[in-house]
């Protein structure tokens, strides 16, 4: 189908305005881009409560972020790692999106603000994420949540990382992860495939931006914590969703991906999205359409999370 009505107009605009790419920028402007931006996301949910805390690190604390969405003691718990390509975003600029899952997962909602590339290149995002899953994990009395019941989620670099701590988490003692949320996750460096050439420009996100954002983050994109899909198995991960765009450099990928794990006999979702661009998970009010798949997630880690 052809590009969303709401898409093409938000496309249209970003393209009246003159914005140049993220990669044509210094780093901290292209930092800069991405927060106006938030604009699309529309106003920020009410939650019952948030707290801003740190989380020890392998370098030093982390900041993260706690929504509530109650005062109920022993809710689930969700992870959330931002996207951004490994270089930009952070807890503010994935503040609407974590608000809206907390508020429909009926789950605690634990933002990580993760090092970023390029004055932090791999894989210190990758041992900032599996660390702070697992204080969350042994840290759930604390936080008033049920670490039993414990979810990994990201967008874009943020899926990436949530995928390869799920990876982590079977492959290296823990923590129990129950469901990873991955939202058009990027699994494979190799950036070969049809959908890059189909949808490498014109569309938000483009490859010349990948590109950018790989060699900064500089890591081998045959190592499967850079590129998850090369994982020699995926048996045993955590149960799916997997959500990919249509006109998304990333689209191929997250959907070999989705494959793969259906493959190994993991439970798997995937929502491929038509019309759709990389980011418009959180152009919720710009993209009508985007509501509704940010409440089918919400839904999804309701059920995956609901007491056994």
């Amino acid at each position: 189908m052809p590009v969303d009505p709401q898409v093409s107009q938000l496309l249209s605009q970003m393209q009246a305005m003159g914005m140049p790419g993220l990669s044509e920028l210094p780093v901290e402007q292209a930092r800069a881009a991405l927060a106006a931006a938030r604009i699309t996301a529309g106003p920020s949910e009410e939650v019952a409560a948030v707290d801003d805390l740190a989380i020890p690190g392998p370098a030093g604390d982390l900041p993260a972020r706690v929504y509530r969405p109650s005062t109920e003691h022993g809710l689930p718990v969700v992870v959330y790692f931002h996207g951004g390509g490994w270089v930009l975003g952070d807890i503010e600029s994935h503040d609407p999106t974590c608000r809206a899952l907390a508020n429909r997962a009926g789950a605690v909602v634990v933002s990580v603000d993760y090092r970023l590339a390029p004055e932090a290149p791999f894989p210190a995002a990758v041992e900032d994420c599996l660390a702070a899953t697992r204080w969350v994990a042994a840290s759930a009395d604390r936080l008033g949540v049920d670490g039993a019941r414990l979810a990994v989620a990201g967008d874009s670099a943020g899926g990436n990382l949530a995928a390869v701590v799920a990876q982590l988490g079977r492959d290296e003692g823990g923590p129990a992860i129950r469901f990873q949320l991955l939202v058009y996750p990027v699994t494979d460096g190799a950036m070969d495939t049809a959908s890059y050439r189909d949808n490498g420009e014109g569309y938000f996100l483009t490859a010349k931006d990948m590109r950018w954002f790989y060699d900064l983050y500089a890591g081998p994109v045959d190592d499967p914590r850079v590129s998850p899909l090369r994982a020699a198995d995926l048996a045993g991960l955590p149960p799916a969703m997997v959500i990919t765009a249509e006109f998304d450099p990333l689209r191929d990928e997250g959907d070999a991906y989705a494959a793969r794990l259906a493959g190994a006999g993991v439970p798997v979702e995937h929502v491929a999205c038509p019309g759709m661009i990389h980011g418009f998970f959180g152009m919720g009010a710009a993209v009508d359409a985007a509501g509704a798949v940010v409440d089918r997630a919400g839904r999804a880690l309701r059920d995956a999370l609901a007491p056994a």
